[in-house]
C-alpha cells in the first residue's frame, strides 16, 4: 500500500467529516487506507465517521492521550509505505496528495514533505516552522523572517521550488516509513505542538531532509482542533520548553528566565492599559488574563 492518512480527532465531528470527505474524494485513485485515531470523543465522531465511511480504521481511546501518542498506536499498525499526517481541520485540494506522493517519490532522502496552507479565501500562511532557539524567543519571529528570509522562511516570499526547511506545520504532513522505522515514532512527552519539529530536528539528525513543495495546496481552518485561548497557548509554551529541554540543556535555564520575563513585561503593559482605560477596553482585559496565567 502507498499511503496511509491518519487523522487523530477530539471532539471535531463536523471538521473530521469534511476531512473524510477531502481525502476520499482528491486521493481516490491512489492506494490509501485510513486509521482515525479517536481520543474520547464524546461529539458522535466515530459513529458518524463509520456510518459515513465503512471501511476506514478505527482507534478508539478511553482517554485524551493527546496528539502524538495517538498517532504513534497507528504508526505500528498502519500498511503504507508513507504516513500522512493530517488535522481534522484540513481539506486537500485535487492532487495535493498525489503530488506530494511523486515528490517522496522522486527525492529518496526526503523523510518528510509538505505543502501550502491556505485560509479560506485563498490567502497562504505560514507552513513552515524553523527550530526554536535562543534568539527566536527572545525577539519576534515575523522580524525573524523578514530580517533573514533564508534562515526563515515564510509565507510572504514566492516559491516556485521545493526547498528543504527546518520543518512543517503538522496541519498535514507526508513521512516516509522507512525513516520512521530508523528515527522513531513522535515523542509521546508532548501532548499537543512540538511534536513534529521535534521529529524533523530527529530526522536530520539521521541524515535525512525535511521540504517545503509549494505547488501542493491545503485549506487550514487554522485553529479550529485546539483552539486559541489560554489553554492552548499554555499547551504551546509547555511543549517549547520540553523541546529546549530536550536539545539544548545548557541554555535551558535562560530560556525560562528570558520566556518568563518576557510574559511579565506583557503582563504588566496589559495591566497598564486597563487601569489607563479603566477597565472599559475587554481587549485589554482579555489580553491580561491570558498573559496573567501564562
Amino acid at each position: 500500500m502507498d499511503i496511509s492518512f491518519v487523522i487523530v480527532n477530539w471532539n471535531t465531528r463536523d471538521l473530521l467529516l469534511q476531512c473524510l470527505v477531502s481525502i476520499y474524494q482528491t486521493a481516490a485513485d491512489m492506494d490509501f487506507e485510513v486509521w482515525l485515531v479517536d481520543n474520547a470523543s464524546t461529539d458522535g465522531s466515530v459513529t458518524a465517521a463509520r456510518r459515513a465511511y465503512p471501511d476506514i480504521h478505527i482507534i478508539e481511546n478511553t482517554e485524551n492521550l493527546g496528539f502524538a501518542a495517538a498517532n504513534n498506536l497507528a504508526f505500528t499498525r498502519m500498511g503504507g509505505r508513507y504516513a500522512v499526517l493530517i488535522n481534522t481541520d484540513a481539506r486537500l485540494k485535487a492532487g495535493a496528495i498525489k503530488s506530494l506522493f511523486d515528490f517522496m517519490e522522486e527525492v529518496p532522502d526526503a523523510s518528510m514533505a509538505c505543502g501550502q496552507l491556505l485560509n479560506e479565501d485563498g490567502s497562504k500562511q505560514n507552513s513552515i516552522a524553523p527550530f526554536p532557539t535562543l534568539l527566536s524567543l527572545i525577539s519576534n519571529e515575523t522580524f525573524l523572517r523578514l530580517l533573514f528570509p533564508q534562515k526563515y522562511p515564510s509565507k510572504r516570499k514566492h516559491y516556485t521550488a521545493p526547498i528543504t526547511v527546518d520543518s512543517c506545520i503538522g496541519a498535514c504532513i507526508m513521512v516516509r516509513k522507512s525513516a520512521m522505522d530508523r528515527v522513531g515514532f513522535l515523542d509521546e512527552r508532548y501532548f499537543f505542538f512540538m511534536e513534529e519539529t521535534d521529529w524533523a530536528y530527529r530526522m536530520k539528525q539521521a541524515g535525512w531532509k525535511v521540504y517545503f513543495v509549494p505547488r501542493v495546496e491545503i485549506f487550514h481552518a487554522q485553529g479550529k482542533t485546539v483552539g486559541s485561548g489560554v489553554s492552548a497557548r499554555i499547551l504551546f509554551y509547555r511543549s517549547r520548553y520540553q523541546f529546549f529541554e530536550k536539545w539544548h540543556k545548557k541554555t535551558f535555564p535562560m530560556v525560562r528566565l528570558f520566556a518568563f520575563l518576557r510574559l511579565l513585561v506583557n503582563t504588566l503593559l496589559n495591566l497598564s492599559a486597563v487601569v489607563f482605560t479603566l477597565g472599559l477596553n475587554r481587549r485589554f482585559k482579555e489580553k491580561l488574563m491570558i498573559y496573567t496565567k501564562l
